[in-house]
């Protein structure tokens, strides 16, 4: 291939560098000749991880300005030489660059000022020798890549903390002549979609037009609004640089961006590095790639990040609903979402581990935001374009992402986003942010799901040919069942049955039963319920025909389902026809110091069986109603918050009293598994005894997490950040599983468990179950499946492809 004199130096030997350690610049300077123009590339490790800036024109000085003054003329080297000292001071000696930037003037006048410039600001001269230029650049290059602020930067995007960097040295080719020259960048792919498409730039600087003037003409390789392409001013370079590029996908493995430069009609290839690429091109292409025999099916599924898939599943602003616009700004990382204003990175995580969405406000992030960026739904700046911190974490994390939102006063002391037209947001006001199109909307807007295409459905099905764990959804609602089933997830793992009591016809003979003084009260409130339940249950069932569903009995303290404030007792004490006193003393009487650890869960099966009993009921008789339709169903019931075998004997006593009355009435039969959820300690460490009386352990890390540290998840956002700076934790135990301590007490009780009863079915159904790292934990300790939330299934799913996939290479 037509590549300039190039000298490549290892991800070793760039260490080195940065470490003061300089190779012998004079054997690297040699393959050049005399008074080369070069050229420092980057090439990490992997492309997508960044790196500093290439830097042009090195070995420019007074000399070659003088030479090529007279072959290119005193403006155009001129020109190059005020860029070289401009690059130089700004990247290398790290100069203030408003200095360079204000200089205005162009030619020899505008050189002198940029010199003159430099030696007033680093107190000597503008380095004359090559050698010692192109040691600077590698060092400062080396250096910049190492550095803290490019650590995190990469660590964000999934990056080893020791991600290697190459550096590439080059010979510049200018592409300028009286023949057709110029220089652009081609690829065969879109970026957008990763579908069949040449795209690219070519900047013509041919028929003598002076190097890099501002007027050169820019032409796009396909034919423009003038009729013009790279085709017909140079049909044969064109040709053969389709041939290159075509070349280099088949010979790199990859959809590649070639850098080429044209000189009197010649073609020079100056760079190829693997294509930017959305989540969803990232798709396309690896499946094309597969198809076409270029690699195999393993490897396209190792080439696509399982977390990037976040971008591809965002939901988008429903197109025909009235936008209600607070203002725009650059739309940098696709999707939509909506939630409450929150200003701080705390906040998000605090909002994160109360599971309220939120969107982050900040005039600009900087790498200390990145655990809020993780915790938030969305991210909202004032400054910054598509290059700026917030929207590169924001695609790399497929966050939705607005920045430059510069028609909205931004107030952080005041907490405040004030609109153009002067409506003003506070913290805790819901907006939307539109990352597809920049816009910023008031409130809630309605939002559609996202569109998955042939590519991504086969991915998913290759993903599910490798894998050797089930991946399941956490689904409380038939809308989130019908998600969760639509994103390829085996069965249901965990549905919380206390969101469907919150609904106004099903709260009013909840808290009627909550008041009920005796067993009959409770019963006859409850009777009430009973076919609301049972067609939530049918539905769930009919939705997930063939699949498990996993049914959480009721777990919250009962004093969640009562009104807080004094308007709200008076309403109840209306419905039920009491006095207000009588309501308020019985809302103070349930009330408790710390609930998350009081009555709730299997406490309430024990104190108040009743309310166990009509769902058990609700479930059997959903069963059975369901399996009219279809296969026989078998439901599994689980209880929560289990901590002692008495418990599991005393609730499975009367479900499976309830199972036998419900068989005798209806004169059908049914089969049911009955299993625990383990959230606390004493669960995990007594699982051999707990183990004997159900079917399955579902383990329920949220809590689990909780209450092995002794940490509030609401809480701990407040001064986790500070925690994980001082290496407290290597990370937050609510965002990635704690495999020392909790995953301790995972593989305590799992052990136990079996030990007890070898066919023993164990699950992961916390939030934590849709992380990689989480399930390969699962994985090694021998679970059979995790759950999640449905957005996260094709990422668990595709994640846990890799790991089979790792384990069979070795």
């Amino acid at each position: 291939m037509p590549v300039p004199v190039t000298v490549a130096l290892s991800f070793k030997t760039v260490h080195e560098i940065a470490a003061g350690h300089m190779p012998d610049m004079a054997a690297l300077l040699a393959p050049f000749g005399e008074a080369p123009l070069l050229c420092v590339r980057p090439s990490s490790e992997d492309p997508d991880w960044g790196g500093p800036g290439a830097v042009l024109n090195i070995g420019m000085n007074d000399k070659r300005y003088a030479e090529l003054s007279e072959a290119l003329g005193q403006d155009a080297a001129a020109l190059i030489y005020m860029r070289f000292v401009q690059s130089y001071a700004v990247h290398v000696a790290r100069l203030d660059p408003d200095v360079f930037e204000e200089i205005d003037t162009r030619g020899s006048e505008g050189l002198a000022a940029a010199l003159a410039a430099y030696e007033d600001e680093a107190e000597e001269e503008f380095p004359q020798d090559p050698s010692k230029q192109l040691a600077a650049v590698l060092r400062s290059m080396a250096r910049a890549w190492e550095g803290t602020t490019a650590r995190l930067l990469r660590q964000a995007k999934g990056a080893p903390a020791d991600a290697g960097l190459g550096l590439v040295v080059q010979k510049m080719v200018f592409g300028i002549g009286a023949g057709e020259s110029g220089s652009g960048v081609i690829q065969l792919v879109s970026s957008t979609s990763g579908e069949a498409q040449i795209t690219g730039r070519y900047l013509s600087q041919s028929q003598g037009r002076d190097a890099l003037k501002d007027d050169a003409e820019a032409i796009f390789l396909e034919k423009d609004a003038r009729g013009v392409s790279l085709e017909e001013l140079a049909p044969e370079a064109f040709e053969k640089l389709i041939a290159y590029t075509r070349l280099m996908r088949e010979k790199l493995r990859a959809e590649m961006q070639a850098e080429f430069a044209i000189e009197n009609g010649e073609l020079h290839l100056l760079d190829g590095v693997r294509v930017s690429r959305t989540a969803r091109a990232a798709v396309r292409i690896a499946v094309d790639l597969a198809n076409d025999g270029i690699i195999p099916r393993e490897e396209a599924l190792m080439r696509v990040e399982p977390r990037a898939l976040n971008e591809l599943l965002h939901r988008q602003v429903d197109p025909d609903v009235e936008r209600d616009r607070i203002g725009t700004g650059v739309a940098a990382s696709p999707g939509a979402a909506f939630g409450k204003i929150v200003f701080t990175s705390t906040e998000a995580q605090a909002c994160a581990a109360r599971q309220e969405p939120c969107i982050l406000v900040r005039r600009e992030t900087s790498p200390e935001d990145i655990r809020g960026m993780h915790a938030a739904s969305a991210i909202l700046t004032e400054r910054g374009g598509m290059t700026s911190h917030a929207a590169v974490i924001g695609r790399g994390i497929g966050l939705p992402c607005v920045v430059g939102a510069s028609d909205i006063t931004f107030n952080t002391k005041k907490r405040t986003l004030t609109a153009a037209d002067g409506r003003v947001f506070k913290a805790g006001d819901v907006i939307t942010l539109d990352g597809t199109s920049g816009d910023v909307l008031a409130g809630a807007a309605e939002l559609v799901e996202a569109a998955h295409d042939g590519a991504f459905k086969e991915l998913m099905a290759w993903s599910d040919g490798v894998r050797d764990i089930g991946v399941r959804a956490n689904a409380d609602t038939p809308g989130d069942a019908e998600m969760a089933k639509n994103f390829g997830a085996e069965g249901i793992g965990l549905c919380r049955t206390e969101h469907m009591f919150f609904e106004d016809a099903r709260l009013t003979p909840m808290r009627e039963m909550i008041f009920a003084d005796n067993s009959e009260d409770r019963r006859a409130a409850l009777e009430r319920l009973l076919p609301m339940q049972r067609a939530d249950f049918i539905e769930l069932f009919r939705i997930m025909q063939g699949s498990s569903v996993c049914i959480r009995l009721l777990d919250p303290p009962l004093h969640e389902f009562l009104p807080h404030d004094k308007a709200g007792h008076r309403e109840l004490a209306e419905a039920l026809d009491l006095p207000v006193s009588d309501v308020t003393k019985r809302v103070e009487a349930l009330g408790e110091y710390n609930p998350m650890l009081g009555m709730r869960g299997v406490r309430l099966g024990v104190t108040v069986p009743e309310i166990y009993d009509m769902q058990a009921r609700a479930i059997f008789e959903a069963t059975i109603e369901a399996s009219r339709e279809g296969e026989p169903l078998v439901p599994e019931i689980m209880i929560p918050l289990v901590s002692a075998r008495r418990e599991v004997e005393l609730v499975k006593t009367r479900v499976d009293a309830v199972a036998a009355a419900v068989r005798t009435e209806t004169g059908k039969d049914f089969e049911y598994r009955l299993g625990v959820m383990v959230e606390t300690p004493r669960a995990a460490l007594r699982a051999d005894d707990i183990a004997p009386h159900v079917s399955f352990l579902s383990f329920g890390t949220n809590d689990l997490t909780q209450m092995t540290y002794g940490l509030s998840r609401d809480d701990a956002g407040r001064f986790m950040s500070v925690y994980v700076q001082n290496g407290v934790y290597p990370e937050d135990p609510f965002h990635t599983l704690d495999t020392e301590g909790v995953g301790e007490l995972l593989e305590i009780a799992a052990n136990r468990g079996r030990a007890s009863k070898p066919e023993l079915v164990l699950s992961l159904c916390g939030e934590h179950g849709g992380n990689p790292e989480s399930i390969a934990f699962c994985r090694d300790a021998g679970f059979d499946y995790v759950s999640c939330s449905p957005f996260r299934v094709p990422v668990a799913r595709l994640a846990a492809a890799q790991l089979a996939i790792r384990d069979k290479i070795g």
